[in-house]
């Protein structure tokens, strides 16, 4: 569609998959359809049943900017401020990482480990919420509380509770330094940095663009991990759990830590792609 030129929805749609798929997007129809319905209102539906609708330029050209950005490699949920986890429709940006797929095994987990009626779990490191969010969304009884180290991130996990209609506990700090000592947890949960910093990921895909200080962490990536693991032991419950999102690799290394802090039936699981992703253990009685 030349810029000199109208355009329908249609051709918007048509122009938007071609310069997707040139930038090697995989799912060009897909997010081509995303982006356009994102800044006209539309759904597909609509898009379809009014595809020879006429654009106005200034919506054409908002259409272009919007694709040029995702064909650059700037993450699709950034671009629309918005990604589903545990089907909860979360706002993102880009003070905080975007939720995975991977990591609603934590969340299945958890729910395993909360124990039956009134419980007190703590998400370390909440980002946008999602982990915390979605297990209120299973157990709305919970008393729920999030924390982390940064502001921004804070303020869209507070506002993704809002809009969900959940209440949650904010604490801004460093994993357990930001809450009091007293009362104890049932469960702590947390998916904390764990990226080398020297991994050559970094520099590809998603991980270009969110919070470094969310995704990298000394030691070899296990330095954030070592920290929880040696607070959380007096801050259970006897019987009470931690559980551990980390890398692919690192489960034996996880486990390790957890064991050498007297945490009780150290146990990994593997997310749908075959990795050991998650890893939790039980405070002593």
């Amino acid at each position: 569609m030349p810029k000199t030129e109208s355009a329908s929805i249609a051709s918007a749609l048509a122009e938007a998959r071609r310069r997707l798929a040139a930038a090697d997007i995989a799912s060009a129809g897909l997010e081509a359809r995303l982006l356009v319905g994102h800044l006209l209102g539309m759904d597909s539906a609509a898009m379809i049943a009014h595809g020879d609708r006429a654009l106005a330029p200034g919506q054409i050209q908002a259409i272009r900017e919007l694709v040029r950005e995702r064909a650059s490699g700037r993450p699709i949920a950034y671009l629309l401020g918005q990604r589903e986890f545990w089907s909860l429709p979360l706002r993102v940006d880009e003070g905080c990482l975007i939720p995975r797929p991977e990591t609603e095994l934590l969340v299945e987990r958890a729910l395993q480990r909360l124990p039956h009626g009134a419980a007190r779990v703590i998400d370390l490191g909440t980002g946008s919420g999602a982990i915390i969010l979605a297990l209120l969304a299973e157990r709305p009884q919970l008393e729920a509380w999030g924390s982390d180290a940064s502001a921004d991130a804070l303020a869209v996990a507070a506002g993704n509770a809002k809009r969900l209609g959940r209440s949650v506990h904010w604490f801004r700090g460093r994993w357990l330094e930001a809450v009091a000592p007293r009362p104890l947890l049932d469960v702590i949960v947390s998916n904390p940095p764990y990226i080398d910093p020297l991994d050559p990921h970094l520099e590809h895909g998603d991980l270009r663009f969110e919070p470094r200080a969310a995704l990298v962490a000394g030691d070899g990536g296990l330095a954030d991990l070592a920290t929880i693991a040696e607070q959380s032991r007096a801050r259970l419950y006897p019987q009470g759990w931690l559980l551990l999102e980390h890398g692919y690799d690192q489960a034996p290394a996880v486990r390790a830590l957890l064991t050498r802090h007297g945490f009780l039936e150290v146990t990994s699981h593997r997310d749908p792609a075959g990795h050991e992703r998650i890893t939790e253990g039980r405070c002593p009685g």
